[in-house]
């Protein structure tokens, strides 16, 4: 029974070392970071008045701060500004006239990104695509003389209740300030983790004096703009989860003539543990140092054991140079914690490097890693 016993021992410990050595298999699990942004934009402007479609567009601008909370909600402060366009057409009169005028808009935005829901964050997440509804104020200028004259034409041509036109009361020629509400879509598509370009289609509703015309119905306005948008930090973070590992199955074998043997050593398995590092980062997270401690632990409850670190660097980003920096100041981070806070000694530690020649994960974000091999030497 003894030799059973050994035989079975034996095998045990080199399923072991063989699963060690092979490429660790697992998914990739991403998770959102909050994070602030800006954005700058700029495109056209419809201001919804009586006279021709064309001749209501003008130029506008917008630049935002925002702050994504988590992947669906987030909240915006931006600033639109620039030019609106009013004018009249008068039926019977041959009366035809059109102006402009300036305004800025501060307001507070409420954003849902529903790509994010329905698809999840992650690299091959390119779109960002989701609504948002908002209020702020509009603050005109006062009526330019341009302005201030069609209002004396169009207040000297006919009565309204014939002609069916809105005069311009002299109180609506004053600069004013006005509460607006708003809300529209956005569709947005990453060039990088930190940039995007982004298309946004938003409408607003506001006073009737808006437009310096008395119509008795609140005015209203359409932006549609191009930009670009700028994420600070990463928008997403990895953690990678193995695989469980197979079960190992024996076949007994019977042995018909029991030898005594002397009982084996007690074996102790190696202990092997993947410090993650963030993109173009070598700092050991706080959720990592954990790994660290597993094999400081190891290496105090067995006084033989030696551990070997190896730095590596993901191929998907950088380029050689950095990428061999990027690996040898992992392994390096993980040795100056092993001696530096632990106290183990250097002659039980040996370190390598491999940049991103040698990828031991087949999931590329799971390469930027230091691993670390810890043994009894015989």
């Amino acid at each position: 029974m003894k030799m059973k016993k050994a035989i079975l021992s034996c095998l045990m410990l080199m399923a072991g070392l063989s699963v060690s050595a092979q490429e660790q298999k697992g998914t990739t699990e991403y998770i959102f970071e909050p994070h602030f942004y800006v954005q700058l934009q700029g495109g056209a402007r419809y201001t919804t008045g009586e006279t021709d479609f064309g001749k209501l567009i003008s130029p506008t601008i917008q630049g935002a701060i925002g702050y994504n909370f988590n992947k669906a909600l987030g909240a915006r402060l931006g600033v639109n500004a620039w030019q609106s366009k009013g004018g009249y057409d008068i039926s019977g009169l041959n009366y035809k006239k059109d102006y402009k005028f300036t305004s800025i808009a501060p307001a507070l935005d409420l954003t849902l990104n529903l790509s994010n829901l329905i698809f999840g964050v992650g690299p091959k997440n390119h779109w960002n695509f989701g609504a948002f509804i908002g209020v702020g104020l509009n603050i005109r200028s006062e009526a330019s003389d341009e302005v201030k004259a069609i209002s004396n034409e169009v207040n000297g041509l006919a009565r309204s209740d014939v002609y069916g036109w809105a005069p311009m009361p002299s109180d609506f020629l004053e600069s004013g300030v006005f509460v607006t509400g708003r809300a529209g879509v956005f569709a947005d598509y990453k060039i990088t983790d930190a940039f995007a370009i982004g298309l946004e289609v938003n409408g607003n509703i506001l006073s009737d004096k808006f437009n310096y015309k008395k119509a008795g119905n609140p005015d209203s306005y359409f932006n549609a703009m191009l930009g670009l948008k700028y994420n600070f930090g990463p928008t997403y973070t990895s953690k990678f989860i193995p695989d469980p590992e197979p079960q190992i199955e024996y076949v007994e074998k019977i042995v018909e003539k029991i030898v005594e043997v002397p009982a084996p050593e007690p074996v102790i398995e190696p202990i092997r543990r993947d410090v993650f590092f963030l993109i173009n980062k070598y700092n050991i997270r706080e959720s990592e140092e954990q790994k660290v401690k597993d094999i400081v632990d190891y290496m105090r409850q067995n006084q033989t054991a030696k551990v070997v670190v190896t730095g590596y660097a993901d191929a998907g980003t950088g380029n050689d140079k950095i990428n061999d920096r990027l690996a040898a100041q992992r392994a390096d981070a993980v040795v100056k914690m092993l001696t530096e806070k632990y106290g183990i000694p250097a002659d039980r530690i040996s370190y390598d490097s491999k940049g991103a020649r040698v990828q031991p994960f087949a999931d590329n974000d799971s390469n930027r890693v230091s691993i670390c091999i810890a043994e009894v030497q015989k």
